[in-house]
Formats: C-alpha cells, sequence, structure tokens
C-alpha cells in the first residue's frame, strides 16, 4: 500500500486532485488508480487528477475522472499553478506548463487559499459541421458545440451528447445559451467526466463556435454552473480567466 498526499482545488466549481511530484520521480499514477481516488463514493473524489512534475517547464499529467487521459484543462491548469506555488512555497505570479497540448503560460494572482487567473489556451481550431451541432471546435482537445433548448430535459441532453461525442471519436459536449453579445450560459457533459459544475476549454469552444456565427463578442463572460469564466478572443487565439480555490490536503492510501 503507498500513502499520497494530495491537494484539492477547484475552479469555478471544476475539481481536481493535484499531485506535485519531481521530475525525477518514477510514474506512479495509472488508469486504475486515478479513476479510484477520483470516485466519489469510495475513494476521494474530484472531476480529475493532476501531476505536476517539477521542472523547467513544470509538466502537467492530466487523468479525467475514470481514468483516461486527458490533454488540457483550462481550470485544472490553475490548480495546478496554484498547487504548485503553495508546495514550493514561491511568490511567482506567472508559471510555464507542458501540457498534452503545448506549452502554456499561466499567469496567477493569489489571495491566500483562493486566487485568479488567466491562461492563454492556444489557437482554437474548427472541425468540420455535424447535424445539430453549431460547431465544432478544438482547443487542444476536442469540443461540440450545441444551442440548447430550455424544454430539454437533461436525460435528453445526455442522449444528444454520447451520440455527439461518438461521432468525434470521444469529445466534450456543450449546450449553450445567448443572455447577450458579452455574456453566454453553458452546462457541459465532459468525456469520461459526465456533468462537470464547469469546464475552461468548453466555454472557449463555445465563445469560439458563437463568435464565428456573429452571435457573440471577441470578449464574453461564460456563465458556468459553478461559476463565472472570461473567455477573450483575438485573431485565433483564446485567453481563458478565472477562480482557483484552495479546498483540502488530502492523504490517500492505495489499497
Amino acid at each position: 500500500m503507498t500513502l499520497r498526499s494530495l491537494q484539492k482545488w477547484h475552479g469555478a466549481g471544476n475539481d481536481f486532485l493535484v499531485d506535485v511530484v519531481d521530475e525525477r520521480d518514477p510514474s506512479w499514477w495509472n488508469t486504475e488508480r486515478a479513476r479510484a481516488v477520483c470516485q466519489r463514493a469510495t475513494g476521494v473524489g474530484a472531476d480529475g487528477l493532476i501531476v505536476a512534475r517539477l521542472g523547467s517547464p513544470v509538466t502537467m499529467e492530466l487523468y479525467n475522472a475514470d481514468g483516461s487521459e486527458a490533454e488540457m484543462s483550462g481550470n485544472g491548469i490553475r490548480c495546478l499553478a496554484a498547487a504548485v506555488r503553495l508546495v514550493t512555497k514561491a511568490t511567482w505570479d506567472s508559471l510555464d506548463v507542458k501540457t498534452g497540448a503545448g506549452l502554456r503560460t499561466v499567469g496567477l494572482e493569489m489571495n491566500g487559499d483562493a486566487g485568479y487567473g488567466g491562461v492563454s489556451m492556444g489557437e482554437v481550431t474548427f472541425g468540420h459541421n455535424i447535424e445539430g451541432a453549431l460547431g465544432v471546435a478544438n482547443v487542444g482537445n476536442p469540443h461540440v458545440v450545441i444551442i440548447d433548448n430550455a424544454g430539454w430535459p437533461d436525460v435528453q441532453r445526455e442522449a444528444i451528447a454520447a451520440k455527439m461525442s461518438s461521432l468525434e471519436g470521444g469529445a466534450n459536449v456543450e449546450f449553450v445559451s445567448v443572455i447577450d453579445m458579452d455574456h453566454l450560459r453553458m452546462s457541459v457533459i465532459e468525456r469520461g467526466v459526465g456533468w462537470t459544475l464547469a469546464c475552461g476549454t468548453g466555454s472557449c469552444a463555445a465563445a469560439a463556435v458563437l463568435h464565428r456565427e456573429g452571435l457573440c463578442d471577441s470578449d464574453v463572460v461564460v456563465d458556468n454552473p459553478g461559476g463565472p469564466l472570461r473567455v477573450q478572443l483575438h485573431r485565433g487565439q483564446a485567453t481563458l480567466s478565472g477562480p482557483v480555490q484552495f479546498v483540502a490536503h488530502v492523504e490517500w492510501l492505495d489499497a
């Protein structure tokens, strides 16, 4: 049995367990262990597990709640930066992070256990059209964006998401409503996770697709169920900003 010391953080309700390790440490986490610790009934519970491997730059290894690996998380990368800063007792306000989607620079301001940060998410690219969807976008990971219908029950949204995700070989699916040109509302079903309280890459994908269609401005607030995130679009690039909050130190014994 192995005892792991983890931190739990969330960004607008999108919660992650973070294990900060030395760059020379051998890999310990795998699909089964990540799935076990993220399980909310029998594990600690989280939308995902992040391994922050210290080095220059810091490396982000990301597991979804089902143990599958993911390329990038806009909320998770802020949690990683805050966790690294806490462990290393650093005072920097900017951190370079190597992710599965490329190198990202996180800006972060902390006030005790809470903070606010932003990250350049890189280029948003658009995929082919899918019937029933407004658009398909990639922000280092794949997304299908759908204009929401207030009359749909969640079970119908779940069926739509399952179909749309399968058409893309596994994708996050966002259901979006326009409040006004600088304000959107979104709910999301993430691949490997299910319903989540927020999705950073999904907020960027939704804003980019709606902006392409002339339905919103290039600087928008996206209301996720767990709180608002800000997306700024410029020349095909997206910047995501939002909160980060420490939850707990966790000791997890792997049986």
